[in-house]
């Protein structure tokens, strides 16, 4: 790892898989212990968690940091953390999972895939995390909504995973943070800004991507991939996406693509300091900041997200925000801007809601070249008269 490479967040890169005979001896002891069966953010959580992506978390969080992290968005011991990475269960499940005690976390095609050491169990007000994490109590907000189905009863403990995670797509952009901070060294990127993404990149995306990348070495485009809303684009069709514009229109040897494996949880301010401190694990330097980062309806501010990063500190945080305003097509100066470069009234912008665009692909019009470049656009259109496609 090169010594110009920013620290891990907690400055320890966490890996909680384990090798050779542990691995191999654990797996085998783990089918006498009761099972859980994951659900698929639970799944994202244990990826994360596992490969480092969530350092310094070793596990589910405990009872301590899940109040900490609620109240004050940070760990028991004082280290920044913005939302709690819980496994939750049905209360019929909690007898057997008893405190101090292991238990096998399995797939939901029955092989077992991680062991955890139970620590905490217990049973949070729910509305109460939903109104601190998400600033809403709300089934309408995705995220409300699936905290609450995971389950009431909540576990906290070390994980070690002795099976990997059974994945048939993006295998070749599944990076783990040894494995960016490797390539990172390898181009000799000392400086690299990470874009958070669950949508094709269009002409405003790019804009902002382009614009940072003139500051720093390198850019790591880190689409999330885990669960998201059934109308949001499907994972398949956004990686394509993502090949094809960076193939056409971005330097090859300042650019990587790599998928981020988390499950999105929608909770606006909260979820970008989460989705910085993964990118810091990764080995970035900077995140882009853009409007309504991870939100949702209009439950958050547009730039409440860029706001929240002031109450953490550089010792706090080693990843640096790059805040972006609102971009789109300038008329007036016949190329993309921001209200803070464009003198142009807002007759003459171009940016176009995702409704209206999404109503667009489905009549099989292509959103005009203000907007996004006509081969994702010509994606776009196939993938909406593809019913056949479903989400990740």
């Amino acid at each position: 790892m090169s010594a110009g490479l920013i620290e891990p967040h907690g400055k320890q890169l966490i890996n909680r898989s384990l090798e050779g005979h542990e691995r191999q001896d654990t797996f085998e002891q783990a089918h006498a212990l009761p099972r859980i069966t994951l659900s698929k953010r639970n799944i994202a959580d244990l990826q994360c968690i596992a490969t480092g992506i969530y350092s310094p978390l070793e596990g589910f969080v405990n009872e301590a940091d899940y109040n900490s992290i609620v109240k004050d968005m940070r760990l028991s011991n004082g280290l920044a953390w913005s939302i709690p990475v819980t496994l939750q269960i049905p209360e019929s499940d909690a007898e057997k999972c008893r405190l101090d005690s292991q238990i096998a976390l399995a797939h939901p095609n029955g092989e077992i895939l991680a062991v955890m050491t139970v620590k905490s169990k217990f049973t949070p007000d729910q509305d109460h995390e939903a109104q601190n994490v998400y600033l809403t109590t709300e089934d309408a907000h995705p995220g409300v909504k699936a905290m609450k189905a995971e389950g009431p009863v909540y576990l906290g403990g070390p994980i070690s995973l002795v099976n990997d995670i059974p994945y048939d797509n993006f295998l070749e952009y599944r990076l783990s943070p040894v494995q960016t901070r490797l390539e990172f060294a390898n181009r000799e990127w000392n400086t690299v800004v990470a874009f958070q993404t669950r949508n094709p990149i269009h002409r405003a995306h790019e804009y902002i991507t382009k614009t940072a990348l003139e500051t720093v070495d390198g850019l790591f485009i880190n689409p999330l991939v885990g669960m998201t809303k059934s109308d949001d684009i499907p994972a398949d069709v956004r990686v394509k996406c993502y090949e094809t514009i960076m193939s056409l229109y971005y330097p090859k040897d300042r650019t990587l693509l790599g998928v981020f494996p988390a499950a999105m949880r929608y909770a606006g301010p909260r979820e970008a300091i989460m989705h910085a401190i993964a990118r810091q694990n990764y080995g970035c330097t900077h995140f882009i900041v853009g409007r309504d980062h991870a939100g949702v309806g209009d439950y958050y501010g547009t730039y409440d997200a860029q706001t929240l990063f002031r109450e953490f500190n550089a010792d706090e945080l080693k990843i640096q925000p790059v805040k972006f305003e609102h971009a789109f097509y300038c008329k007036l100066t016949g190329g993309m801007a921001t209200a803070k470069t464009s003198p142009s009234a807002k007759e003459d912008r171009i940016h176009l809601s995702g409704t209206k665009v999404r109503a667009m692909l489905r009549d099989g019009k292509k959103p005009p070249a203000e907007f996004t470049r006509p081969e994702i656009a010509q994606i776009l259109i196939d993938s909406m008269q593809a019913p056949a496609l479903s989400a990740v």
